[in-house]
């Protein structure tokens, strides 16, 4: 009894430590828009975008101003999870079975949740919409998300067009998930959720990464928004900057809650966005200056490898910690570094599991640079813009990046010095050949460390966190180009199937029903006949008039494997089914 006494004695005093210790933790609110671009903000110099509270933000924080994403979405959503190049994790395209990342793969929800830190997750995830690659598997304890690479997309819930839509609430108690349909314009709808997770666990440390679809396509908004825009011929797209406008009136909202709650002072703030502007400039192709519009003076925008594609705000506030005052870095940063930093800012140990490829920039954010440790970064758009070269391969579409100078391989092999030439106009690479082979030299290292994990991840099928599982064409792993992604192509019913990438967790018998809208939809199958392919089984079917899915019945071994689908017309060709249920019975 004395042991038990003496057991509980210790247990109970180990807990209150802890409680103490997570309880002087700052809190984290990591906010990224969607396709905000540099010059996408009115600190940054844009004459015509009005963005106050974000500008207020900005003279108030540290702000980098060589900081660096992926050229698009996916890859720099893997790497701010995770701490590692895209490529490294498996997620590096935004179609195409290359969303997932590997199971293996620790992100910052679980390294804060594994340290008394309330995790939550609000808005965009990209990452996968299927176990185990869900937000709520991923170490986020409460999670508010829509699914696919943007609201309307194909795996997004059927029906949701920016305003009063359906999204998935789950939880560590429930993984599986429910659809709640919300009242408002989804840029609201986030901020408001996210500060209701704020207010919920106001008594613990919470993590808060707060990741909206906006001013992503289609460009949607409440009129009142864009209007201040319309009639300039200066602006390239009224309804982009009136998005971004509703961004900064939230982040107004959030900062004002955070000073009632007494938050403000302890919390850190991180604003970023995920690559360059979509539209905030009419641009000829990906890689030029802006024909209208503005973008910081950089070439290239989202998906382009030239400088507006990645170069991104970075704006970090916490007063008690010292990071405020309207300071700027201009060391190079990049996405792989922000989960170093927050755990290094919160006095978290983060495993060698993790195997980071980022290193912490708190040294850049107290002037300590004399102990920073990056010498060079270097970005790659894998399969290149619309999937022009795939497979992926080394050097296509990369930019090694060092102090002034950048080696871009974009369509040919342009050297560029930023001091003199931040445009990139003039290509240095025939003047400096010398300069050219000691930047390319430091891009194999990074190849030989992503390249052998850039394979299939797979989609769990018989998964009790999911069952059944909704696969959408989206996730099929086309060899070359993107599979049919969004309405706008389904609805022509594309004669192209490709396949899912699965793991059947457990063997038994299995219902895999066939379609080629979501089931919400309730339209029926346009076809005669209807083919499923999958661990080395085969199985035909008529197709009923007026069928509103496929209904297949197979026993299936477990392990890894491919699911195909044929629908067939009254021609023999045949199209995927878009859209696949698959139930253990």
């Amino acid at each position: 009894m004395k042991m038990n006494l003496f057991l509980y004695a210790a247990i109970t005093l180990a807990a209150t430590l802890v409680s103490a210790e997570t309880k002087t933790r700052p809190n984290v609110i990591l906010v990224m828009t969607d396709d905000q671009g540099y010059g996408d903000l009115g600190c940054h110099g844009n004459p015509i975008l009005k963005t106050p509270e974000l500008d207020k933000l900005h003279s108030e924080s540290v702000r980098f101003t060589d900081f660096h994403v992926s050229p698009f979405c996916t890859p720099t959503r893997a790497a701010l999870m995770t701490g590692n190049h895209p490529a490294y994790t498996g997620a590096f395209r935004t179609s195409s079975g290359r969303t997932l990342m590997h199971p293996d793969e620790k992100t910052v929800a679980h390294l804060f949740s594994e340290n008394g830190y309330a995790t939550g997750m609000v808005g965009k995830w990209h990452l996968g919409d299927n176990a185990p690659h869900r937000p709520q598997d991923r170490g986020f304890q409460e999670v508010l998300w829509h699914r696919a690479g943007g609201v309307g997309q194909a795996p997004d819930y059927w029906g949701n067009d920016y305003f009063d839509d359906t999204y998935e609430r789950a939880s560590t108690d429930n993984k599986k998930g429910t659809f709640e349909k919300f009242e408002g314009y989804c840029t609201d709808v986030w901020f408001r959720e996210g500060i209701r997770f704020i207010e919920r666990n106001r008594e613990q440390p919470f993590f808060l990464y707060l990741a909206l679809n906006a001013p992503h396509g289609p460009y949607h908004v409440p009129p009142e928004w864009a209007k201040p825009y319309e009639g300039n011929k200066a602006v390239a797209n009224p309804n982009f900057y009136g998005m971004i406008a509703n961004i900064d009136h939230n982040m107004g909202i959030l900062r004002g809650r955070l000073e009632v709650l007494g938050l403000a002072d302890d919390t850190i703030l991180i604003f970023m966005t995920d690559n360059g502007t979509s539209a905030g400039g009419k641009f000829r192709g990906l890689d030029s200056e802006p024909l209208v519009g503005y973008n910081a003076g950089m070439r290239g925008k989202k998906s382009s490898v030239f400088e507006g594609g990645h170069r991104v705000p970075f704006f970090i506030y916490w007063p008690e910690g010292g990071l405020t005052g309207g300071k700027d870095v201009d060391t190079l940063a990049a996405h792989i570094d922000v989960l170093p930093t927050l755990a290094e800012l919160c006095g978290i140990q983060v495993p060698d599991a993790f195997d980071l490829d980022g290193v912490s920039i708190k040294p850049l954010l107290y002037g300590e640079d004399d102990s920073w440790e990056r010498t060079h970064h270097v970005i790659q758009y894998h399969g290149g813009a619309y999937g022009k070269a795939m497979p992926p391969g080394p050097l296509a579409y990369s930019v090694v990046l060092k102090d002034r100078w950048r080696l871009v391989n974009s369509d040919g092999e342009y050297l560029f010095d930023m001091e003199s030439d931040p445009a990139q106009q003039r290509n240095l690479a025939a003047e400096r050949p010398e300069q050219v082979e000691s930047l390319r030299a430091l891009y194999y290292p990074f190849w030989e460390r992503v390249s052998p994990r850039m394979t299939p991840v797979r989609i769990d099928i018989g998964n009790p966190a999911e069952n059944p599982v909704s696969l959408s064409s989206q996730d099929w792993r086309m060899e070359s180009g993107n599979p049919p992604w969004n309405f706008g192509s389904i609805r022509k019913l594309p004669k192209v199937t490709g396949p899912w990438m699965v793991d059947v967790k457990s063997s038994g018998r299995y219902r895999i029903t066939l379609r080629q809208w979501p089931a919400e939809a309730n339209k029926p199958v346009v076809a005669v006949r209807a083919k499923v392919k999958v661990s080395g089984k085969e199985m035909e079917l008529p197709v009923s008039p007026g069928s509103k899915g496929v209904v297949f019945e197979l026993n299936l071994p477990s392990g890894p494997t491919e699911l195909w689908t044929y629908l067939y017309d009254e021609n023999g060709e045949a199209g995927g089914a878009y859209f696949t249920e698959v139930e253990a019975l």
